[in-house]
């Protein structure tokens, strides 16, 4: 059931949201060079690796790392990168991920290839089996503020606890926490 409702959001979120994405892609297009579309290596459901679009919100060049381990992450993100991350923005294109089976709505965030801590933690507490998801619980209950290991909790608690009234209830959060501008570091 998680994994049709899954199909019809992000092939209506797709639909509806069509307009936007052109006029994002292309005012990234226009504000620097390079594509409008970052693939991001990320681990998957049983820590495969998938390719995951996110609007480019950084220079051409950036280290490929989590934005909270670069000495300047300032430097890296473009005016347009800012302003599309503190409005989540820039998540959007992974609608497709969803769309295609290697996200679901709602899950753990997929780590980056190289979060060895954050993918050790889940692994052990046996989240991989997951699929992971555009927003989570961790996602509202701290975002980039969280320690790695809170996170993996958090995560681990989501699997305990999941149903669709909760995955309900983490889409309203996730919806209120976007439009507070909370959780954002970068």
């Amino acid at each position: 059931m998680k994994r049709v409702l899954d199909m019809v959001a992000a092939a209506s979120g797709l639909i509806v949201l069509a307009p936007l994405l052109l006029v994002l892609g292309v005012a990234v297009r226009l504000e620097s060079p390079g594509p409008a579309l970052h693939w991001s290596r990320r681990v998957g459901r049983r820590n495969q690796l998938f390719l995951m679009p996110k609007f480019r919100s950084m220079r051409v060049g950036a280290p490929d790392v989590a934005t909270h381990l670069l000495a300047e992450p300032g430097a890296w993100i473009t005016p347009l990168g800012r302003f599309m991350r503190r409005t989540s923005l820039d998540e959007l294109p992974q609608f497709w991920s969803v769309l295609s089976g290697d996200m679901s709505l709602v899950g753990p965030r997929p780590a980056l290839f190289n979060q060895d801590d954050l993918i050790a933690l889940r692994t052990a507490a046996g989240v991989d089996a997951l699929r992971p998801g555009l927003t989570g619980w961790a996602q509202i209950n701290g975002r980039d503020e969280l320690p790695i290991a809170d996170k993996a909790a958090l995560d681990a608690d989501y699997m305990t606890r999941m149903s669709l009234a909760f995955d309900l209830k983490i889409l309203w959060l996730t919806a209120c926490s976007v439009l507070g501008r909370r959780g954002v570091a970068h």
